[in-house]
Order: structure tokens, then sequence, then C-alpha cells
């Protein structure tokens, strides 16, 4: 079996192989720790020029980074928690983001940040938030995050050899010791992939349960989400009789939305899903897509997020705070009756 983990893995170590200008910075990225998560374990064994470990400064960490690759080179960078790429929010907005447009478009820089969000491990407040809504919307700057579906490897590959802007790349930590997912051996499930040859935008994902009539709703949603909807999905059609149609997107800066419009607008009926807090988040900024380019044939829409506090420590706490199966399950039979 193949973990999400292990295929981001194999990609670091193909890139590495591929092409010297790569560069892996982070803090105890080094065997025989291998990152906190042991995504980059075996590289600096492997590549040992290639992989430098950092002092503890993430704006640091980043600035030397933007720097290499305004030099030629093709750094991925390595935020040991998502909860501290605030620190580094200069160095990524002001510089990074903005040197293409600064410099006429003479300079390059393939930068990739690599880093784990999302709570469900007991980390407590401030190593278990979802906080990439701070960065969608920022010009320059492209966000992807892989989910467990097709291939979270190949996205984060074809995001270090193929980027000539910054890219911050999400990683939801309960991904990755997840199974990787054969898109074409669902069991209940089909699913169809959409820009899959399109460079200048990452894979989206659409599923349906095999057999089950037109759908009723549209669930959007990325990265674990994906799961607890395939999951609520099942319940609402055997439980419910509710059809879902479900888009899992990869690319949530620039924001695509397209199949989820194409999607929302056969169903009239879209539910936006994510583990980040849901004032302002990806979900408000879909729905408001959606909602002008539909227009009418939208009936009726709805986020959901987690509430809005602090990740709790506590495990029945942070369940509370976090959206699940069954809150996900309540939502979509709200949007039924409306």
């Amino acid at each position: 079996m193949t973990t999400v983990l292990d295929a981001l893995n194999t990609a670091l170590h193909r890139a590495c192989a591929e092409d010297d200008r790569v560069v892996i910075l982070g803090e105890d990225v080094l065997d025989p720790y291998g990152g906190a998560f042991k995504v980059t374990r075996g590289l600096s064994t492997a590549f040992p020029e290639q992989v430098k470990t950092t002092p503890i400064s993430e704006a640091g960490i980043i600035g030397v980074a933007t720097g290499m690759a305004l030099r030629g080179l093709r750094p991925v960078v390595e935020i040991m928690f998502g909860d501290f790429i605030t620190l580094a929010a200069d160095q990524i907005l002001n510089h990074a983001a903005k040197f293409r447009w600064m410099y006429n478009d003479q300079v390059r820089v393939p930068l990739v940040i690599r880093t784990p969000m999302g709570g469900r491990r007991g980390y407590g407040p401030t190593h278990s938030q979802t906080l990439e809504k701070l960065f969608l919307g920022v010009p320059g700057l492209r966000v992807l995050a892989p989910t467990a579906l097709g291939e979270p490897g190949d996205l984060l590959y074809r995001a270090i050899m193929e980027t000539e802007d910054p890219l911050l790349f999400v990683e939801n930590k309960l991904l990755y010791l997840q199974p990787v997912l054969d898109v074409n051996n669902l069991g209940e499930f089909s699913c169809k992939q959409e820009n899959e040859k399109n460079s200048n935008s990452a894979p989206s994902y659409i599923l349906t349960i095999h057999g089950a009539p037109s759908p009723d709703l549209t669930i959007a949603t990325y990265g674990y989400m994906a799961e607890l909807a395939r999951q609520a999905m099942l319940r609402l059609a055997y439980e419910e009789e509710i059809f879902v149609e479900l888009v899992v997107n990869t690319q949530l800066a620039p924001t695509e939305t397209t199949p989820i419009i194409d999607s929302a607008s056969c169903t009239s009926r879209l539910l936006t899903v994510e583990e980040g807090t849901l004032a302002l988040g990806w979900g408000s900024e879909v729905l408001a897509q959606c909602s002008e380019a539909l227009g009418g044939q939208l009936k009726v829409a709805q986020r959901l997020a987690a509430a809005e506090v602090p990740v709790p420590a506590s495990g029945p706490l942070e369940a509370c705070a976090l959206p699940g199966v069954d809150e996900i399950i309540q939502a979509a039979c709200r949007l039924m009756v409306r």
C-alpha cells in the first residue's frame, strides 16, 4: 500500500535525482529524523549536497530560498507546522510573490513551500490550525492542496519541476497515512478527472456513486475533507436517498471553480466544506464565484467549516470545533429542504 506520505517522499527523491538544482531546506529535515512527519526521510542520505538543515527561523528559511530561486535553483522549503507560516508572511507576500512584477518580468522565483496543516491530532491551538485562507488571493502566489485521490506525488513533482512562481503546497496531516486511491478503482464510486493536461491548473476530481440517479446536490471540498465527504456521500445515499456529486479541488489559488460551477448548474444546490474557520475562507470565494456565474440557477448554497474558535487541545472539544461526517450530512439535509 502506498500512502500519501510515501508518494510525496518519492516525488522529492525523484526531483532531487533528476535535477541537481532542486534543494530541500527546513528544520530537522536531515536523517535520521527526516522531518517532523518524515516526508523528507532518506533524502539527506541519498542527496547530501541538496538537503540543508536550517535554524529555527521561518522568515530566514524562505528569505534564503527566495534568493536561491532568483539565482536559478529550485528550492523546496519545509515549514514544520503550517501554523508557523505566518512568521514568513512578509517574505512570501512582499518579496517572493512580487519579484516577477517588481523586476519587469525579468526574474522567476521557482520556490515551493510545503507545510502540514490541520487538526484532529490533539496538538492544540498553535499546532492544529488550517491557515491557507490567509494566503488565497495573493497575486503571484499559487496554492495547491493534495488529496489521497489520483497522484499526490505527481502533483508535488510537477510543482517542483514546472513552477516558475512561488507556490504554497498545503498537506493536511491526516492525509499522510491515507492510502493513495486509484481513481479508476474506487469501489462504489466513479471518478472523472478534469484539468489533467492543463499545466496552468491542477486536477479536480468529480465523484459520484455507481448507478445513482442524477445528483441532488454538489459538495465542493479539498484535502482531507474529501475523505470525510466521501463517507458522508454513502450515508446520504443509503440513509437519506440524497445523491451527491463531489468535486475535489487540488488548486485553491488562483481559485479553480469551473468544475464546481458545471456541477452546481445541474444540481442547483451547493455545499462547500473546509477545515479552516468559516469567515472569509475558501468556501466564501467559491460561493461568490458560483453565485456570480449561475445567478438564479443556484437555488441554495451554504458553507460548512470549523467553528470560529482556536482549535482546542482536548479531543472531544476539538471534535466539536472541526466539521466531520455528521456535520456534512446535517448540512446536506438542510439544503435539501430549503
